[in-house]
């Protein structure tokens, strides 16, 4: 007999199983943190706009003063102790999930030039034998127009890479495509 594995058993059906509240981080900033708090919700979608009710969304980001809260971050701007830059949530059964937060900081890229505030952003799920990552920028944000790192994605994919607000203050959506004609942009890091 071969065992051949399929795309629900590259990552396996235990994702949820080891995605407890107690390794589920929804709340990057915590209470008193510096900053604009968003409240981010995601949903993962697959090429035919289906929810993928199995997946993990980790973000990491800057703190309002665009600074990293690890150890290879060296530049010269105080850390929030209280702000933790990481958050990992499962997708439920429509796919989606949401993350409290603040807006980062303009982040120095490393040819000097700043980056308009964004989020990194790793994609776990099935058929996935690697994450994927993106970025998340906030739509009409005056400097998206400069960043460096979103001026190399072709203009008519650009909106892929943009949270949109949704109505309620604070509040930004944005959908995930893994395939298809919505696809958004992932990077080759």
């Amino acid at each position: 007999m071969d065992l051949v594995p399929t795309p629900w058993q590259t990552v396996g059906p235990y994702l949820h199983i080891g995605m407890t509240n107690t390794h589920s981080v929804g709340c990057i900033a915590g209470p008193g943190v510096k900053g604009e708090r968003v409240w981010l919700h995601l949903r993962l979608l697959d090429g035919d706009g289906i929810p993928v009710p199995d997946g993990m969304i980790e973000i990491w980001q800057a703190n309002a003063e665009g600074k990293y809260n690890h150890p290879e971050d060296t530049t010269d701007t105080p850390v929030d102790d209280s702000f933790r830059g990481f958050g990992r949530m499962p997708t439920g059964e429509d796919g989606s999930c949401s993350f409290e937060t603040i807006k980062p900081g303009r982040v120095i890229a490393p040819d000097g030039r700043l980056q308009a505030p964004h989020l990194n952003v790793g994609v776990f799920g099935r058929g996935l034998l690697k994450r994927l990552v993106t970025r998340i920028y906030f739509a009409g944000d005056t400097a998206n127009a400069s960043d460096p790192v979103l001026g190399l994605v072709p203009e008519r994919l650009r909106r892929m890479l943009m949270a949109q607000p949704d109505g309620k203050p604070q509040s930004w959506r944005m959908d995930i495509h893994l395939c298809g004609e919505a696809e958004t942009v992932f990077f080759d890091v």
